[in-house]
């Protein structure tokens, strides 16, 4: 297997991350998933921003851990999570990067929603 390549942000692939000042909620089937006032939001090169919620906010019980992988060259090993209450929908609809390359340690802890898998991220 051929080693994963790793890269560092910078002007030909920006990454910011940034505290959100606002609440941000998210809900599937009636069920509030995440409630946070600690949201960051990572805006990279031209991918809308995502909101990623500090996992003490994250109702982690409504969550079902997956199988389904992921890797970024920039962030590292992204492991999945679904929303059983959203059925097929909701099939990986979380994904956090538990162990994320240096230079996104900021994400350690956090967990991000697919806005298309959820009802609402508000």
């Amino acid at each position: 297997m051929a080693e994963k390549s790793k890269k560092i942000p910078g002007p030909d692939h920006p990454i910011s991350i940034e505290a959100n000042p606002s609440r941000v909620v998210i809900t599937v089937a009636g069920r509030i998933i995440a409630d946070t006032r600690d949201a960051l939001t990572l805006r990279e090169a031209s991918y809308p921003p995502v909101q990623y919620i500090p996992r003490r906010d994250v109702e982690m019980a409504e969550l079902t851990r997956s199988e389904h992988t992921t890797y970024c060259p920039y962030k590292g090993d992204a492991s999945y999570y679904s929303i059983p209450a959203g059925g097929d929908r909701s099939v990986n609809a979380v994904w956090t990067y538990e162990t994320p390359f240096e230079a996104m340690v900021q994400i350690k802890e956090y967990v991000a929603f697919y806005p298309d898998r959820v009802d609402a991220i508000s």
